[in-house]
């Protein structure tokens, strides 16, 4: 293979009650990358386009990941990199993470397989510091994995993928407003109640109950994230409108997408995931924020090759 492009899903992560823990990719949102061997060895990435980011590889979440993979492997080609952004950085939706964790799969089709995903996910991981200041795996384990995934350790790094119920639908509203990954940090409490850890592990295991035995009941009953939410979802202009607008309109249950702005909504259904579109966004509309707003199946996928020869 020379050439390869592919779809590297946007995500949402903690998914409520996750945090850091779970993760799920979105289906039709998110960067298209492409990938040439050259002979020029070492990395370069050529192009970028629908955000203003770095070339330089040891700046770029993508270029530090395939740098680090051809580090190790060695191999008698360069590779060039081209990145198409399908949505904003910083919108809460895991753009680094699509950069990485696209990244890292295309430089291993050319490398002819080497890596496991697991071991791709640790490469993946790399970029996220890089560019977030922290190894996270969250979101690149769900765009490389596809659904959802549980990261169950970090040391030993352990990735559960969970099924994904077929009729279970997203939406997603992303208001154009910036929430800095350092706020939404800086926020969080350095300590926790006991009884307030015991219902938000309770409502992880609940979740993850209702997407095994598609209990879509169990799965809205499990989206409350009683730790976290309270103290970010003033950093987000609208919350609780969103929020109850969407539960009102028949979704499961909604909840801040990574450390936001972004705010998304499970349903089940075409129908219901329509209504909530329709009601959010509608709602919306009398603020005075720019936003937009999607409708998804979750990618249970993963990374989708496009084209290759």
């Amino acid at each position: 293979m020379k050439y390869l492009k592919i779809f590297a899903p946007a995500t949402v992560a903690n998914v409520s009650c996750g945090f850091d823990s779970l993760g799920l990719a979105i289906d039709n949102l998110g960067d298209q990358m492409s990938f040439e061997k050259s002979d020029e060895k070492g990395i370069r990435i050529k192009k970028i386009t629908g955000a203003s980011l770095p070339t330089d590889i040891n700046k770029n979440a993508a270029g530090v990941v395939a740098n680090a993979m051809l580090q190790q492997v060695s191999p008698n080609f360069g590779i060039d990199i081209e990145i198409h952004k399908g949505y904003k950085p910083g919108s809460g939706l895991g753009s680094s993470a699509a950069s990485a964790a696209g990244a890292a799969f295309g430089v291993n089709q050319l490398l002819g397989n080497p890596f496991s995903l697991l071991e791709l996910t640790q490469f993946a991981m790399l970029g996220e510091e890089a560019t977030c200041g922290s190894p996270i795996a969250d979101n690149v384990s769900a765009a490389l994995y596809g659904g959802f995934v549980l990261v169950r350790n970090y040391d030993p790094l352990d990735i559960v993928k969970i099924p994904v119920p077929i009729e279970l639908r997203l939406v997603c509203i992303h208001p154009e407003v910036t929430v800095k990954t350092k706020d939404a940090r800086d926020v969080l409490p350095k300590e926790i109640p006991l009884k307030n850890a015991v219902k938000q592990w309770a409502n992880v295991g609940g979740l993850i109950s209702g997407l095994y035995s598609n209990d879509y009941e169990l799965i809205g009953n499990s989206l409350v994230d009683i730790i976290v939410e309270p103290v970010r979802k003033h950093l987000i202009p609208h919350f609780d409108l969103v929020k109850s607008t969407a539960i009102k309109a028949g979704a499961l249950g909604a909840g801040i997408s990574g450390s936001g702005p972004s705010i998304f909504a499970l349903c089940k259904g075409d129908a219901n995931m329509n209504k909530v579109y329709d009601a959010v966004k509608n709602a919306y509309k009398t603020t005075s924020i720019n936003f937009s707003i999607i409708t998804s199946e979750v990618n249970t996928q993963g990374i989708k090759i496009l084209e290759q020869y």
